[in-house]
């Protein structure tokens, strides 16, 4: 079978009958079909790379397994290994054409896999593309695997080398907040709580909470990782291990840790693994949490830059780009904004996750492709996002340090300070007074001669405003 001549095809035949495959093309009538049958989003699973690199690992551990226990010939292991080797370090992905959303539980991705694998390894022997009798998708390169073991193996594959990067993303962007935070340390501002002001506190302290939330959530995230790296491989169709042997999980597991330096274990009971897909939904979960402080943090930089004469302005983000096609001189939090708006999809995501989770049937679920999608697309964007607004917002900003000690010398919020020592009725006097005349707590404090200059000094001084501390018994002045 000859696939010299451009143009030229090849005929292979399925349960369904003939069908002629481009020449050139390494996949099969399998996934030629499933690329008929799948028209959806127009993006093919090649589109996500850690996915063709998880399903090459899969089938290179599986064809090492098979060898250890004598299932598979040397020539065609070392054929197959090869032409996994070669997918894992970039080559033939273009190959890999089903849509990433498709019918079948993933049995497309599957033999897409198969039969690219096939077709080079055959190459790699000296044979022409499709002539599958010296070495078969199904027979050899899938042999003891199913569809329901393979796939979700490779998904969680996929999802920890993605996770592995949106850790180092988040790392960025929480070194980022720390460093502007450190930088910040000696600014009083105004702490607000349902926008209207409550005390004081130091702008380095803002910033230091958006770095520990990071910190946090990349702690979670590490935690939700664990729970993906237990995998099924070896339980075939339904998790009983049917036309495996039994010592083949175990190996194929470990070959596959090896190949990926990914510590992943066989699951205790793999019909039970075969079917949940609790991992994913957790894994969900914990990127909608990411999600959602980020978004939250990037509300908070749109709102304290918001300006720049008549809005807050105690902070500015740094440009970059014209804001407006009409209001010249115009500048938009874009940096934040963008991010905002990988939240909402990532939000968006797991709701699609979760009914896909619950709508799995007996011993599998059939809608792992769009689990898989989705869990994709929201740690490639959020890995993104946060290198993103790290690079091109937080590193850039800069503090109106006047403008923030102008608003803390004129807030009615430093009564509040002000109240173990005065006592809370005069404090809500001053308060009130300070709100209907214009005049500063401060003055009015010394005016009525509630506290002397040097006391009031010392009561407000930044390093008693901003953090906890103790003072002497007497409370009260008179």
């Amino acid at each position: 079978m000859s696939a010299s001549a451009p143009g030229s095809s090849r005929t292979e035949h399925d349960l369904l009958g003939d069908r002629d495959v481009p020449a050139a093309a390494y996949y099969g009538i399998h996934t030629l079909r499933a690329v008929e049958n799948f028209p959806i989003t127009g993006t093919p699973i090649s589109a996500y790379p850690d996915l063709v690199t998880a399903l090459a690992s899969v089938k290179q551990a599986a064809a090492l397994a098979n060898r250890d226990l004598d299932l598979l010939d040397d020539r065609k292991v070392d054929a197959i290994v090869q032409a996994c080797e070669e997918i894992r370090a970039g080559q033939w992905h273009d190959h890999f054409v089903v849509d990433v959303i498709q019918g079948g539980a993933g049995t497309s991705t599957n033999m897409n896999a198969n039969e690219v694998i096939a077709n080079r390894a055959l190459e790699l022997l000296g044979h022409d593309k499709g002539d599958y009798k010296h070495l078969h998708p199904l027979e050899d390169v899938n042999a003891g695997q199913s569809t329901n073991d393979v796939y979700p193996t490779a998904v969680k594959v996929a999802l920890q080398l993605a996770a592995e990067r949106l850790l180092q993303a988040m790392d960025v962007l929480r070194e980022a907040f720390a460093g502007k935070a450190e930088e910040f340390a000696d600014i009083l501002k105004m702490g607000r709580t349902q926008l209207q002001d409550a005390v004081p506190m130091t702008l380095g302290q803002e910033f230091a909470a958006y770095a520990v939330m990071l910190e946090e959530d990349r702690a979670r995230l590490a935690e939700a990782c664990a729970l993906i790296r237990e995998i099924n491989l070896g339980g075939t169709a339904i998790g009983t291990g049917l036309n495996a042997h039994p010592n083949y999980p175990g190996l194929a597991c470990s070959h596959l840790s090896i190949i990926t330096g990914i510590p992943l274990a066989v699951a205790g009971d793999l019909v039970e693994a075969t079917q949940d897909m609790g991992a994913f939904v957790q894994l969900s979960g914990v990127l909608k949490r990411i999600a959602v402080k980020l978004s939250k943090t990037c509300n908070d930089l749109r709102l304290l830059s918001c300006g720049p004469r008549a809005g807050l302005a105690e902070i500015n983000l740094p440009p970059v780009q014209a804001g407006s096609s009409i209001m010249p001189g115009k500048v938009n939090p874009v940096i934040p904004e963008v991010v905002n708006q990988i939240a909402f999809e990532v939000i968006g995501n797991d709701v699609t996750v979760t009914f896909a989770a619950e709508a799995g049937q007996l011993q599998l679920n059939a809608f792992e492709p769009v689990i898989a999608h989705s869990l994709l697309k929201s740690i490639g964007h959020l890995s993104a996002g946060c290198l993103t607004l790290a690079e091109r917002c937080v590193t850039g900003i800069t503090a109106n340090r006047e403008h923030l000690a102008r608003l803390v010398g004129q807030s009615i919020g430093l009564a509040t300070a002000l109240n173990p020592y005065i006592g809370y009725e005069q404090a809500t006097a001053v308060a009130q007074e300070a709100l209907t005349t214009g005049a500063s707590v401060h003055d009015l404090v010394l005016a009525k001669g509630l506290l002397t200059q040097e006391r009031l000094r010392e009561i407000l001084h930044p390093d008693n405003l901003a953090r906890p501390h103790t003072r002497t018994a007497a409370t009260v002045e008179a």
